[in-house]
């Protein structure tokens, strides 16, 4: 692996000198942004974007409500597992960060660990994008692309290779997708005892049908004339 990362002729190499190079050529302030977005800015609004999700279905999906906030719930159970794995991961593969061995390099932020194969940061936001995109699809893909802007990120401030951050998409993604049959099984039998429940409003609130586009593998399966039907009833009353 460490051949492979400071082989001049490697394209991982490559791409890293050329977005790196990007940062050299940006005004101050911009590296300055950079850098807070790189390190909390992307991370935090990933987070944000769970708390919204979860408003959203529980506010928006009726009795489907908690199946729904079961997936949001995994969304973020899973980004956290992904990026406990991505320690061992570092831990065995031992790739040296890319300020340690590339010379010229504009390096903007210092890694936290002395090693950068997995990205944690973008394994943390395709984990919560993949998840996300299980329940309530645009706010999946908006998931999705914050991790590749994070992604993009952590090779202009220099510290991290494309290969680190696309390990890390792939971590992310198959922690969200391969786990989550398994975490139905707990979730969502939890999410709907909690509905039931005096914190009900957690989870779950009928005052508003369920729109089909937005559900994802976590709802319910919508009859749409059985809804219809319920809605003109509704607004009869």
């Amino acid at each position: 692996m460490e051949e492979l990362a400071f082989d001049g002729s490697n394209p991982d190499v490559g791409l890293l000198v050329k977005l790196n190079g990007l940062a050299r050529l940006a005004p101050g302030w911009l590296d300055h942004l950079a850098r807070l977005l790189g390190e909390y800015g992307m991370p935090a609004a990933s987070v944000a974007l769970v708390l919204w999700c979860w408003w959203r279905v529980a506010r928006r999906q009726g009795d489907d409500a908690p199946a729904a906030v079961a997936g949001v719930v995994w969304s973020a159970l899973a980004a956290l597992i992904a990026v406990g794995l991505s320690v061992p991961i570092r831990q065995v593969v031992q790739r040296p960060r890319p300020f340690d061995g590339q010379q010229n390099l504009y390096v903007l932020i210092r890694g936290t660990s002395r090693f950068s194969f997995v990205n944690d940061h973008s394994t943390l936001a395709m984990a919560i994008g993949v998840g996300l995109f299980m329940v309530h699809r645009r706010a999946g893909l908006l998931g999705i692309g914050l991790a590749a802007c994070e992604g993009f990120l952590r090779v202009f401030l220099g510290v991290n290779y494309p290969t680190d951050v696309i390990g890390g998409w792939a971590l992310g993604t198959a922690a969200a997708l391969l786990l989550a049959p398994l975490a139905t099984l707990g979730l969502v039998p939890l999410t709907r005892a909690v509905g039931r429940g005096p914190a009900g409003t957690l989870v779950r609130s009928a005052r508003h049908p369920v729109r089909k586009r937005e559900l994802g593998v976590w709802g319910d399966t919508v009859d749409p004339v059985r809804d219809a039907a319920a809605c003109d009833k509704d607004l009869a009353a």
